[in-house]
């Protein structure tokens, strides 16, 4: 039943954008860890919430292969753009090309290296923050960026659920789990927040900055 629901729902769904079709295909045949791409329905959520904000500035904490930087430049004001952040400088070329293809290369701005470094000096503030980086610092990125978050902005974490091994006991050898645990366990108390936890794929956490 779940496969049947998840082919409707795609079905219903407005179509996958050529350039992100390409993305998904070639990361499955490039890249040794091809689930962390979006995808498709994932990315339409991710091109919805940016169209519904506006934003001027997207902050993209991960970039991977460029499928979810594309989605969030959807919803950009005229003079809009999105910061993305990504660690391993071997994936930089096939970004740019990525953007360039897409006709977004004036509007996502890619920075190499190691994003706890390189936000502190981003212009702000944010209308619209995804977390979707190394899971053991989850709890730092969202420290880091909550002040530079306008009010009414919203802050995405991917992967909170973690394949389900945060709903049972985590082992203290699992620095992953563990890390998604302690930004979960935060934001649970965090009363300058709302949140909503959808369980879309791997759990994509909704903050809405009051």
């Amino acid at each position: 039943m779940e496969k049947k629901a998840e082919s409707y729902a795609v079905s219903l769904s407005s179509p996958e954008l050529p350039i992100l079709n390409r993305i998904y295909r070639e990361t499955h045949i490039r890249q040794p860890f091809p689930r962390m791409v979006s995808g498709h329905q994932q990315g339409l959520l991710l091109q919805m919430i940016s169209r519904m904000v506006r934003p001027d500035i997207v902050l993209e904490i991960g970039s991977f292969t460029g499928y979810s930087a594309i989605c969030l430049a959807q919803g950009l004001t005229e003079d809009g753009r999105v910061h993305t952040l990504e660690i391993n400088e071997e994936l930089g070329d096939g970004l740019k090309e990525y953007f360039r293809e897409a006709g977004l290369e004036k509007k996502i701005h890619l920075h190499l290296g190691n994003a706890i470094h390189l936000i502190p000096e981003l212009e702000n503030p944010f209308d619209l923050v995804f977390i979707d980086a190394d899971k053991e610092q989850y709890l730092d990125y969202y420290h880091l960026v909550f002040e530079k978050v306008r009010p009414g902005g919203i802050i995405l974490a991917d992967n909170v659920l973690w394949g389900g091994k945060v709903l049972g006991d985590v082992a203290e050898s699992d620095k992953e789990a563990q890390g998604i645990l302690r930004f979960n366990n935060f934001i649970r108390t965090d009363d300058r927040i709302e949140r909503l936890l959808l369980p879309l794929r791997d759990g994509l956490m909704v903050l809405y900055k009051k």
